[in-house]
């Protein structure tokens, strides 16, 4: 734990968005097995409370330069990691999941809700105050920037604007 991170500059870098995956990929493995007749209930909500989790994480690193948008989302991700809990006790209750790979995956969970947590405590240190993101920009921005002349035209949105610098 008190090994120093490295500095971070794709979500799919995150640890916390790893976690994560793995934790997808253990439920849509272990969900396999379940009834067919539960296949558009418990197993479609498991699988998309713990795949969403993932999904709002990239929502947060996108919002990470405005704090309060940041941990907005990271709340909405630890809201999914509580929904895979429920949805795993419940699985767990109906004899889907047995008890040991019920409570490890729970305990994923938690782990995913301390990191998320984490995060959100350190929000300001996930965003800079000069507004420049420290990464290349998606291709598709990147391109039309290029065709606007190097101004993304958002101007009254982002001051000072990070295109103008480009």
């Amino acid at each position: 734990m008190g090994t120093k991170l490295g500095y971070v500059t794709h979500f799919k870098d995150l640890e916390v968005y790893k976690r994560q995956r793995e934790l997808s990929k253990e439920v849509f493995g272990l969900t396999k097995r379940f009834p067919g007749d539960e296949r558009f209930s418990l197993t479609d909500q498991l699988r998309r409370a713990s795949r969403s989790i993932g999904a709002q994480i990239a929502e947060a690193w996108a919002k990470r330069l405005y704090p309060k948008h940041f941990i907005s989302k990271l709340t909405d991700a630890d809201g999914e990691q509580m929904e895979t809990q429920h949805w795993l006790i419940e699985a767990g209750d109906c004899g889907y999941i047995d008890e040991a790979n019920s409570n490890r995956l729970l305990g994923v969970c938690e782990e995913i809700g301390r990191m998320l947590g984490s995060m959100v405590r350190k929000a300001e240190s996930f965003s800079s105050h000069d507004y420049s993101l420290h990464e290349e920009p998606p291709s598709y921005l990147a391109n039309n920037l290029l065709e606007s002349g190097g101004s993304c035209g958002a101007r009254a949105f982002c001051s000072p604007c990070p295109c103008s610098t480009r």
